[in-house]
């Protein structure tokens, strides 16, 4: 089963014979003594300046520190090894580090199993399975979600490789469950290369194929009914192509079980843009395939059928507006159209008479969205007689079940103010979904459409903490141009709106990706500190459908940043906090947010922790994953886009003699989404230009990437960071839990 690239991996223990917290708390206790001694006193290194001016479009635009970009300058590791050991010598010192070392490790490896990436064979369920304090998740298979005690261990990269640094990026088990092909991937790089496993034995067999997946365009595979090869998608191998074009030009081939790799065959995709990103999926009835390729980041996406004599047929266009697509049970294709329906509809097509502007609507757009995601498994699937899919409500989200013709059923019990992050075909008209809130742990379910019927299975996450003092509660922002904003908060019980509540804040808002209810143990270390958590559903995510995204994005990028910002200003004419007392957190496109919060707001809270962020907008799309951005946030190349990106690129507006909040930004040095240039540029300049003591720190992971494949053990230590500093910046003295 294809695994979301943006799944980061929960992890082992670092040593076989001692628990993970205990060796943690080892660590940080030698850290805390040895800096506090030694790095007393101790200023970030500053960064040289070599300033490179360019006029684009009329407007002059100045790059005082293009030198970080070059990580392979001496002069660069240098700097960055030295901001590494400011940033220790500041965190260390932190009051408090140990108490909440111990209490995010107690959290973070007592938390109970988690499955996702559900896949059901003959041969049984598979599944990938974290198991705290194991660093990497294990690829197992069961007999049913009702008996784990079934389970047997397929793949577990904790013995293969004990320093935890490989990951698994995805599995595809073959139809008969025999085998099952998995991308493995080395320290946070996501490039994998698909291994072959017996899931009788776990033994690998067979051969290893290269460079199937990658951070940029991912990667798929997909197995023949018989299960004697699979198609797969494939980057340039060295010498095929220049340097620069090593990560791009994704195609397809074709891998016959028992030869050797190099006698691969071509399929297709030498006229595919050079951004290509492929998703495939094999009609196990017909042994016809599904191609998608998606354009870049752009959810324009193009449809072909591969046929067992070797033809390919094209089913939609870039510009059709079909944005996912699932096999049917009578030789047909349910997609999902945002034609004239910018929230979704659900269109029939018949293979037989295969004319998209033929297809019949039987699901017709609705006042809520449906659900689509390129990166992950469809949100719609279809069994013998029922048609089930996934809908956004504005963040929370849930099932719904249709006839086979799509007569709308009765709709499942699901869990209020929750969400649907994975869903799993079991056949007999029965699927799984997979449910959480922000109370309650994510569980398996089984959902019987002709019974109508919601059962728990005993595939279920236990809660290592308790949060029966807590409540959710929806209120919405006012925007800048008068749009409401939801802001889900997570509070204790009977909090008082008195304007003193730490309050940490979150939010993404870009490429249609919502925020989406998920429960999270560690928001435990803030309510008892007596915090507030909240997340805001800004435009740029999918939370409304595809006009909320696109009002979010290229030129209407601002918009989400005004949300945002309109959030931070709710929460304190609430009641619920002061700037003094709010701190803000978000990774990647996330990151471009905390940026611009930054550079936008600087008045408006205390602290944020920034992960794998975006801050130069100028430069972002000369770097390999940038140019895949460009759909999403625009090019300098266009004149209009180029001024979009400049008014808010975070980088080119930090002002000298600005007291800017206190940052810690943090980077994977492997990071194959974001270039980590982005994080060094950006603290460089603040470093130089903040007029207040607010410290400004810079955390580089050299093991890590992106996100995905992080082994448990360094997620702890990046969360104790984080706690430690905001707690620090806002003013909470940190009490630790008996």
């Amino acid at each position: 089963m294809k695994r979301d690239r943006n799944h980061a991996s929960k992890g082992e223990r670092s040593l076989p014979w001692i628990p993970a917290g205990l060796c943690l708390l080892i660590a940080f206790s030698f850290f805390h003594l040895i800096c506090k001694k030694k790095d007393a006193g101790m200023k970030p290194l500053q960064a040289e300046i070599q300033n490179v001016s360019e006029t684009k479009f009329g407007t002059v635009v100045e790059d005082p520190y293009r030198l970080l970009e070059y990580w392979n300058e001496p002069k660069v590791r240098e700097w960055s090894d030295g901001q590494n050991a400011y940033a220790r010598s500041v965190l260390d010192r932190f009051p408090h580090v140990r108490d909440i070392a111990k209490r995010v490790s107690e959290i973070e490896t007592r938390t109970s199993v988690n499955y996702y990436d559900l896949f059901r064979t003959p041969k049984g369920l598979f599944a990938m399975k974290d198991q705290p304090p194991l660093n990497q998740p294990l690829l197992v298979k069961m007999t049913s979600p009702d008996d784990p005690g079934s389970e047997r261990v397929i793949v577990d990269l904790n013995r293969l490789d004990r320093s935890g640094g490989t990951s698994m990026d995805w599995y595809v088990p073959s139809p008969d469950g025999r085998l099952v092909g998995v991308s493995l991937s080395k320290g946070g790089s996501e490039m994998g290369d698909v291994h072959l496993f017996e899931s009788e034995s776990g033994r690998q067999v067979g051969e290893v194929v290269e460079r199937v997946n990658g951070g940029t365009a991912g990667g798929d595979m997909a197995w023949l009914p018989d299960g004697s090869g699979f198609y797969y998608t494939r980057y340039p191998r060295s010498g095929e192509r220049k340097n620069e074009d090593y990560h791009f030009y994704q195609q397809l081939w074709f891998h016959a079980i028992g030869t050797p790799a190099d006698s691969d065959r071509y399929v297709a995709g030498r006229d595919f843009p050079r951004t290509a990103e492929i998703k495939l999926d094999m009609d196990q009835k017909t042994g016809r395939l599904l191609i998608v390729v998606q354009y870049g980041d752009s959810g324009r996406m193009a449809y072909f059928i591969l046929h067992q004599d070797g033809r390919l047929a094209s089913i939609a266009g870039f510009d059709d507006q079909i944005v996912e697509a699932v096999w049917g049970k009578k030789d047909d294709l349910f997609l999902i159209s945002l034609k004239d329906a910018p929230r979704g509809k659900i269109v029939r097509l018949s293979l037989a008479y295969p004319v998209l502007n033929k297809a019949a609507t039987i699901v017709p757009e609705g006042p809520d969205a449906l659900i689509y995601d390129f990166e992950s498994k469809p949100f719609i699937a279809v069994t013998e007689s029922h048609l089930f899919a996934a809908y956004q409500l504005g963040g929370p989200s849930e099932i719904r079940v249709f006839g086979y013709d799509g007569r709308p059923e009765t709709k499942p019990e699901q869990l209020p103010v929750s969400s649907v992050s994975e869903i799993a075909v079991m056949g007999n008209d029965e699927l799984l979904f997979k449910s959480s809130s922000y109370l309650q742990p994510s569980a398996w379910y089984r959902l019987n459409a002709r019974e109508a019927s919601v059962h728990k299975t005993a595939l279920f996450q236990k809660s290592p903490v308790d949060f029966s003092d807590t409540e959710v509660v929806r209120e919405f922002a006012t925007s800048k141009d008068g749009t409401k904003v939801p802001v889900n908060i997570i509070r204790p019980k009977g909090v008082l709106l008195n304007g003193d509540n730490p309050v940490w804040l979150g939010g993404y808002g870009g490429y249609g990706i919502s925020r989406s209810p998920n429960f999270g143990a560690l928001r435990r270390v803030w309510i008892e500190q007596g915090g507030v958590v909240a997340v805001a559903n800004i435009r740029g995510g999918g939370e409304y459908g595809e006009a909320w995204h696109r009002s979010g994005a290229l030129l209407q990028k601002q918009n989400g940043f005004d949300d945002f910002a309109a959030v931070m200003q709710y929460l304190i004419d609430s009641g619920y906090t002061r700037p003094e007392r709010l701190a803000l957190t978000g990774g990647s496109n996330g990151g471009l947010l905390m940026g611009a919060m930054i550079t936008q707001h600087p008045n408006l809270f205390k602290a944020t922790v920034s992960f794998v962020g975006i801050y130069d907008m100028i430069r972002s799309e000369l770097t390999p994953n940038g140019e895949f951005n460009i759909p999403e946030y625009g090019t300098v190349k266009d004149p209009a886009q180029f001024r979009a990106l400049f008014a808010y690129s975070p980088y080119h507006h930090v002002e000298e003699g600005t007291a800017y909040p206190a940052v810690l930004f943090m980077t994977g040095a492997n990071d194959p989404r974001v270039d980590p240039m982005h994080s060094r540029k950006m603290t460089a300049r603040l470093q130089a230009a903040t007029s207040s003591a607010n410290p400004i720190l810079l955390r580089t992971s050299s093991t890590t990437g992106h996100g995905g494949g992080t082994p448990l053990d360094e997620q702890i230590k990046e969360d104790v960071d984080m706690f430690a500093f905001l707690f620090n910046e806002l003013g909470v003295d940190y009490k630790p839990v008996k």
